[in-house]
């Protein structure tokens, strides 16, 4: 039986903006999730992702509710959790192999064996040959290449992941998904992948979360069953969109 990693109990939050109408982002979210699965959580701007993500991370708290990881409740950020946002973040005085390090840097570890394992990750993402460049001589794609390996060098639990293509041009963004998807399957880390892109998440999730507009709240759970290859253009892959589209309201 699989483990479930993580867990969401009536969880809301509310902005209040001191009006008499306060502002709900998220209205009762209830969310199980199992260790090693890519989760996407899918739905409109505005509609409360980020919110649930920063409340799973631990950088904001819910109004009401919990939110469980291992049986422990998130009550602020962990180091056995990391999040990538939509920009890379890297350190513009730092090189590409400094900037995989940092993380390795504020544990402790010893410079030689922090410069062995960061190697060990920028090689899996791709990046050997550019550890002495800086961000400012990376393309985009390359730059969250980077925040990718900088994650996974301090051996996380869970990835949580903010919308990290969206700022890509499409080609680059494609190649980052068949790379996101590649390290996942050779890591077996917990994914938590935002998106507002419904190709982006039946490509790439075990599982897709469809969120209502705000307030948000979580309707509806697909499973997606379309083994490891999948082509967009597909019967099974387009059906699984025709139903997402009718859930969110759209039209294709």
């Amino acid at each position: 039986m699989k483990k479930e990693q993580i867990f969401i109990k009536n969880v809301n939050k509310c902005f209040s903006s001191g009006e008499p109408d306060e502002l709900y982002a998220l209205d009762l979210t209830n969310l199980s999730i199992i260790k090693g699965e890519f989760f996407c959580i899918l739905g409109l701007s505005g509609c409360g992702k980020t919110t649930l993500l920063n409340i799973m991370a631990g950088f904001e708290r819910p109004t009401n509710g919990k939110v469980l990881i291992e049986g422990k409740e998130v009550l602020g950020p962990n180091h056995k959790y990391v999040t990538i946002f939509q920009e890379s973040g890297l350190f513009s005085w730092r090189t590409v192999l400094d900037n995989v390090r940092f993380g390795l840097e504020i544990d402790g570890i010893e410079h030689e064996r922090s410069i062995e394992i960061a190697m060990k990750y920028i090689r899996l993402v791709g990046l050997e040959g550019f550890e002495t460049k800086y961000s400012n001589e990376l393309s985009g794609g390359m730059k969250q290449r980077v925040a990718l390996a900088r994650a996974l060098a301090v051996d996380p639990e869970i990835i949580f992941m903010d919308e990290p293509f969206s700022a890509l041009d499409t080609l680059t963004r494609i190649n980052m998904q068949e790379e996101v998807k590649r390290i996942w399957k050779e890591t077996g880390k917990t994914i938590i992948f935002v998106t507002h892109d419904i190709d982006e998440a039946i490509y790439l999730g075990d599982k897709i979360a469809v969120m209502t507009p705000r307030p948000g709240k979580i309707n509806t759970i697909f499973n997606v069953i379309l083994g490891e290859t999948r082509n967009k253009l597909d019967k099974e892959f387009l059906e699984i969109k025709k139903q997402i589209y009718k859930e969110l309201g759209l039209s294709l």
